[in-house]
């Protein structure tokens, strides 16, 4: 009788692991899969603004003879409102449901979208698609070490929020400098620290997804928080690839 008992204990907890195990599959998919619509929803915006004159003319100051002044009073804003939306998605989160955190997911995205079109005017088209797909490749690899690894990655997350701390910094002091050599440490560091926090990132939505129910409005609102935190690291990370792979015109 006893080992009976212990046999359908252990086949409960086998069980009960491979329960969770499908749960934080489930939610982790639907994280990448808000995640991509949100990329793919950010690429469009980014090509039609570059490419539709009435966009265009609304984000860039352009001469007589064509020649890109730089950016509208619009141009500033869509370029600087998506900062204000993350604070309003992480800020929003208890107060929203989760079709409206999607929608405004979605906005984030298309906002991003047009302040990155500025990409096509420095860069050529192939090493933008270039640097995107090596971007892909390694995301994917450090989102699928990130989920399989046993390793806790809490420590390394704290020292990579540190380092992005430090960039940030950075960044803003070179504005003033505008040392080439300090750009590239710069973006060198920025490709570390966005691999890092892939990796780190997934770890984490594992976890999220090991502790919620499926299907439960919670689990949705997460979804998009989560896919917001990966769509950032893997904009980040293309950035910074694109300092080095990228043709400038």
């Amino acid at each position: 009788m006893d080992n009976f008992s212990n046999n359908d204990r252990e086949f409960a907890q086998f069980s009960n692991a491979g329960q969770t195990r499908a749960v934080a599959k489930d939610f982790v998919s639907n994280v990448l899969m808000l995640m991509s619509l949100g990329l793919m929803v950010s690429g469009a915006l980014a090509y039609l603004t570059f490419n539709v004159d009435s966009l265009f003319y609304i984000m860039y100051n352009v001469d007589v003879d064509g020649n890109i002044l730089g950016r509208t009073i619009a141009g500033w804003i869509v370029l600087l409102s998506p900062l204000g939306m993350v604070l309003g998605l992480r800020a929003g989160f208890n107060k929203f449901n989760a079709p409206t955190l999607t929608l405004l997911f979605v906005l984030f995205a298309a906002l991003m979208g047009m302040g990155l079109s500025s990409i096509f005017l420095m860069y050529k088209m192939p090493s933008i698609i270039l640097t995107f797909f090596i971007s892909a490749g390694m995301f994917s690899v450090m989102a699928i070490a990130g989920y399989t690894t046993k390793t806790d990655l809490t420590k390394m997350g704290s020292l990579l929020f540190m380092g992005l701390i430090g960039i940030i910094i950075a960044s803003l002091v070179n504005m003033f400098l505008g040392s080439s050599q300090l750009d590239y440490i710069i973006s060198f560091i920025g490709v570390l620290i966005f691999t890092g926090l892939t990796a780190y990132d997934m770890q984490k939505m594992k976890q999220i997804g090991m502790s919620v129910e499926t299907g439960s409005e919670e689990a949705k609102k997460l979804a998009v928080t989560g896919a917001l935190t990966l769509y950032l690291d893997f904009i980040n990370l293309f950035l910074f690839l694109l300092r080095f792979f990228g043709n400038r015109d």
